[in-house]
């Protein structure tokens, strides 16, 4: 088992990404902010997914092949609410920019909320193992894991194999309807790249690269385990055809006191929350996609 060397502390002063930051992505795939956002702001952005009806309204399931139930909500575009200044505020977007290489835009953001005992497992992956599958040339996209709740190996914290983004893309198949990284690549590539629990408290950041191989498993503790995911991709990565993703939009930037500030918890307006199950949707195309690869 690995021990997560990218780890680094956020400095409100100045931070941008180091030498050393970018060096830790390009070799490992990932780095581990610490205190990214502070106590005030996740209490603010909390507002959002506890005082209203965002997932009442929006949310949806996915069952492991235990029966356990991974639950949430995806939207393609920020919004002004509060979870949209987290997206655009520049000590996120500044650092996608900088360990990227280039403008960034919004491609879509979840919340995962894995239950009290319940929560499901989601399987080992890559996720430009199905982004690639929406156009997008090159793997130039990242994923941005904020801990709303604290991240444990008992209620499912995220699982990495740091170094596994030099692998190159995976072939992924459906299983139980998440896409999985072929097992016997995985197994081997776990030699070589020993897995590392990426445990967090509330407000700690995980910037990863989209080819870094990850997992969680289910939440067996009774306390529940929140996060909030943003995925970004490239301007110049621009995927060639339309799909249930967002195209190249440019980012208008906030300022990071933006996230302490707002008070919009229940303005969700042009968020574009994706709904697998409608029939007007490219999520059904997917979710019958899925279910010819189970049969």
């Amino acid at each position: 088992m690995a021990t997560l060397t990218g780890v680094y502390s956020y400095t409100p002063e100045g931070f941008r990404v180091t030498k050393d930051m970018k060096k830790s992505f390009d070799d490992q795939g990932y780095i581990l902010v610490k205190g990214l956002f502070d106590q005030e702001e996740m209490t603010n952005v909390k507002k959002v997914f506890e005082d209203g009806n965002i997932i009442e309204d929006n949310g949806f399931t996915m069952e492991d092949a235990d029966g356990k139930k991974g639950r949430m909500v995806l939207w393609n575009s920020p919004g002004n609410d509060v979870s949209g200044m987290m997206a655009r505020c520049e000590k996120v977007v500044n650092t996608c920019e900088d360990l990227l290489g280039d403008e960034v835009y919004h491609y879509h953001s979840k919340l995962v909320y894995k239950d009290p005992f319940s929560g499901g497992a989601f399987v080992w992956h890559q996720d430009y193992g199905y982004w690639y599958h929406n156009s997008c040339l090159f793997p130039d996209l990242m994923t941005v894991f904020i801990a709303i709740d604290k991240c444990s190996r008992s209620n499912g914290c995220l699982q990495i194999l740091p170094g596994s983004n030099k692998c190159g893309r995976i072939e992924h198949g459906v299983t139980h309807g998440q896409n999985r990284a072929d097992s016997e690549r995985v197994s081997a590539i776990e030699k070589v790249c020993p897995k590392a629990y990426v445990e967090m408290d509330p407000g700690d950041t995980l910037f990863f690269h989209c080819n870094l191989l990850h997992t969680s498993s289910g939440n067996e503790s009774a306390d529940r385990r929140w996060a909030l995911l943003t995925a970004y991709n490239t301007k110049a990565n621009n995927a060639l055809v339309p799909h249930h993703h967002s195209q190249y939009t440019p980012l208008h930037k906030v300022p990071d006191s933006a996230v302490r500030n707002c008070t919009n918890y229940n303005d969700f307006t042009g968020k574009d929350f994706w709904d697998p199950t409608k029939a007007d949707t490219a999520g059904q195309a997917i979710l019958e996609r899925q279910a010819k690869c189970e049969k």
